[in-house]
């Protein structure tokens, strides 16, 4: 079965590397949670961890892949369907972790889908383009931090583990990639509205190289507060979420 490039396939065939993003799953994920596998083609990590997780189902969107699972692995609980459209809070009764070698093309997507669904997804273990996992992990202070980057961080631990060439990849992507880590913190629920939070986040953002005072200027008001002179870049999570509550309070005041 050859990939799809439509589908942004490339499937993993060094053996050792697939040794340590199961045994990364394992050490993560803890067993008595449930796990859903994102996009797993032709079950190269789920034929390793499917005796390994009591609740275990499988998102696949390419038909042609679910008939080759089924085949190799009767005993999977796979779902032909498009992860960003499924309801995930029918997928199991209560919270689970989220693992996969996900789609290049639809990543930023399904990070974006399992900050939308924090309140189920406890971990999430995956691989990405290793651009687009330097900018989920990127701290503060730092030129490839952004929109995903506080969104992610405002929920969860983010770490890059290890990066992984094209060479252990058949067809080999263009790219590097790189494993990453999402742990949810235990105060996850950020103290502020999760709409506005975003919408601030998204103005700062959209022109990073001004200060917030200009950005920022139509929400805020005549406000001069201190964070108003930083550019986005500079700041933390917990100043995005001190920005949004006075956003917030200028919104009472009208």
């Amino acid at each position: 079965m050859k990939a799809k490039k439509q589908l942004g396939q490339h499937f993993l065939t060094n053996q050792a590397v697939i040794s340590d993003i199961v045994q990364l799953i394992k050490q993560e994920c803890k067993q008595d949670r449930p796990i859903i596998e994102v996009g797993p083609g032709k079950g190269v990590l789920t034929q390793e961890l499917i005796g390994h997780y009591p609740k275990f189902k499988a998102i696949e969107f390419d038909r042609d892949m679910v008939s080759i699972l089924n085949e190799s692995l009767p005993k999977l609980d796979i779902i032909q369907d498009d992860f960003l459209k499924v309801g995930l809070d029918s997928m199991f009764d209560g919270e689970f972790n989220v693992v996969g070698n996900f789609p290049y093309n639809i990543s930023t997507e399904i990070i974006f889908k399992i900050l939308d669904n924090v309140e189920l997804v406890t971990c999430m273990v995956g691989m990405f383009q290793k651009e687009v996992a330097d900018r989920i992990c990127a701290g503060p202070k730092g030129r490839v931090n952004g929109i995903i980057s506080i969104r992610t961080q405002a929920h969860y631990h983010a770490e890059k583990i290890f990066d992984i060439p094209p060479s252990a990849f058949s067809p080999p992507p263009k790219v590097q990639s790189a494993m990453i880590v999402l742990r949810r913190r235990d105060n996850y629920d950020i103290d502020c509205s999760t709409k506005t939070f975003s919408q601030v986040i998204r103005m700062a953002y959209g022109q990073r190289r001004k200060k917030m005072r200009n950005t920022l200027k139509s929400l805020m008001g005549g406000s001069e507060h201190p964070l108003l002179q930083k550019r986005p870049e500079e700041l933390s999570v917990q100043e995005f979420v001190t920005l949004t509550k006075i956003v917030e309070s200028k919104k009472q005041e009208l």
